[in-house]
């Protein structure tokens, strides 16, 4: 992964202290089969978030903002709508309980949306 003790050159001090934390708590969260590791991808439009097995490295179950049926509404009811979207295909595989990981990123706005959005369609973190 790198090293990131440092800020890259290329790097402003706020996304390199963001990859600092999410190594950070990346070497404590872990993913399996019965209970996959919910990770979040934010940009400064969209939202995406899978669920992946570590163990094997398969992607279980993934939602974007990007898809048809999130496009109303502001950022944040797309990302509650993508999480809801999001635990009815993990239900559809079976799965009830993730391991949530917000990629370095504070659990406020989209983000917290998006966990609630997963909590309200049936998941359990």
């Amino acid at each position: 992964m790198g090293n990131f003790t440092k800020p890259a050159k290329h790097l402003s001090k706020k996304e390199a202290l963001r990859r600092r934390r999410h190594i950070r708590v990346r070497k404590n969260i872990f993913g399996s089969a019965e209970r996959p590791r919910l990770v979040v991808s934010r940009s400064l439009r969209n939202l995406t978030a899978q669920l992946i097995d570590d163990n094997s490295g398969v992607t279980l179950a993934y939602a974007s903002t990007l898809e048809k049926e999130s496009a109303q509404g502001d950022k944040t009811a797309q990302a509650k709508a993508t999480g809801e979207r999001l635990a009815e295909r993990a239900k559809a595989k079976g799965i009830n309980d993730v391991v949530f990981d917000r990629a370095g990123r504070k659990y406020h706005g989209r983000v917290a949306a998006l966990a609630d959005g997963a909590r309200t369609g049936g998941l359990n973190f």
